[in-house]
């Protein structure tokens, strides 16, 4: 019993003594640096690798506290540099001009945390650190260069490093903001696709069931004072039809509700599989509708299949509702390159090819997926609707 409240400790302790250890690390750079220049008895050349080495004691702190972190660099590369020009100067027949090796080295120490800086921080922050870390940098170069021109050399040395450090670290940032704004540009127009998919589905199943109820209402009205049984039929149909309709509705909104709780908006889709189901629904609404298979069936890809469903579907509606027919033909070709299809009735179309809801959503569900549609009346009389729609064999 009493292990169990011991065990979160090591957790919960981790993180304060990570965040020390960093502060320490940070904390003890420009004391260390100090020390290690004030003891090397040149400070230029190979000497510097001890000191410069010193900055990885920085490093973990950087990623969590940029900016005090810079300041404990400036400082460390403001002491080491200033000592190691005091220390060059009191050599006999030397001068601080040798220390301009460690003047530069810290300089280039201090760009790296200002480019962190700039990647990782806000544009003002990026700029007060680049700023700072400059006038730190000049004060130091006054130490190591004597004489205007090797002053004003060494500050445009400087500043053209500052300059290339903090432009990389903004680049860096900038790049990371733009992929997180395509990402989340993507995120939109695939929610945006999807429920335009969902609309067209909708719009697909009730303009479906719609029309099979308008055909037997209208059949049981007709007939309900000379045939009862035939009226009954039809309602029996109409009550059929629209619980099937219901069913569906509830379980699209079922499923967008489970996605907007998991963060995706998704619906499954209905495929070539549901041609049987298909047909029966339409034979309720008083038309027949005769199906061939051509070719070898194959698994086809998701939006393939989605569209072909959808296209004979509304393929098969039109004529229940406008055709005047009891019957119509359905041909579903499996061909090397795609997949064709065609409904064909013997009726009479008051719509004209290109004309209404029905026949739009058609074309643009074919253009969506670069195949061929026609749709218009056959010379011989009836109405034809024909698709290609593009899927290799192989392609899933």
């Amino acid at each position: 019993m009493s292990a169990s409240p011991r065990a979160p400790l090591p957790r919960r302790t981790r993180p304060a003594a990570t965040r020390a250890l960093a502060w320490c690390g940070a904390l003890s750079y420009p004391i260390l640096l100090y020390v290690a220049v004030l003891n090397e008895h040149e400070p230029t050349g190979t000497r510097l690798l001890l000191p410069t080495a010193l900055a990885v004691l920085a490093v973990p702190l950087l990623r969590s506290r940029p900016l005090p972190t810079l300041v404990l660099i400036m400082a460390g590369s403001f002491a080491a540099t200033a000592t190691a020009a005091s220390k060059l100067a009191a050599f006999p027949f030397s001068s601080p001009g040798p220390a301009w090796q460690i003047g530069f080295v810290q300089a280039l120490v201090t760009d790296l945390a200002v480019a962190r800086i700039a990647a990782t921080r806000r544009r003002r922050t990026g700029l007060v650190g680049a700023v700072a870390a400059l006038a730190v940098q000049i004060a130091t170069a006054c130490h190591y260069r004597t004489g205007v021109d090797g002053l004003v050399s060494a500050v445009v040395v400087l500043v053209l490093m500052l300059a290339l450090a903090w432009m990389s670290g903004y680049l860096v940032q900038e790049r990371r903001e733009h992929a997180d704004t395509m990402r989340a540009q993507a995120a939109v127009q695939a929610v945006t696709a999807e429920r335009l998919r969902i609309a067209r589905e909708l719009h697909d199943m009730v303009a479906h069931s719609i029309g099979i109820i308008a055909i037997q209402a209208g059949t049981g009205r007709r007939v309900i004072a000379t045939q009862p049984e035939e009226a009954r039929n039809s309602l029996a149909i109409i009550e059929t039809t629209s619980r099937d309709t219901l069913a569906g509705l509830r379980r699209m909104l079922g499923a967008l509700r489970r996605a907007e709780q998991e963060g995706v908006l998704s619906v499954p889709a209905p495929d070539l599989t549901g041609i049987d189901e298909l047909v029966a629904t339409t034979k309720d609404g008083g038309v027949l509708a005769g199906v061939e298979w051509r070719g070898e069936r194959r698994p086809l890809p998701a939006d393939v299949e989605l569209s072909a469903f959808r296209i004979i579907q509304e393929g098969v509606t039109n004529v229940v509702r406008h055709a005047g027919t009891d019957e119509c033909r359905v041909l579903i070709d499996y061909q090397e390159d795609g997949l064709f299809i065609e409904i064909t009735d013997d009726g009479r179309h008051p719509v004209a090819a290109g004309s209404g809801y029905g026949i739009i959503g058609m074309r643009e569900r074919t253009a969506l997926l670069h195949g061929q549609f026609t749709a218009g009346p056959r010379p011989e009389g009836g109405f034809r609707v024909a698709a290609r729609l593009p899927a290799p064999a192989g392609m899933r």
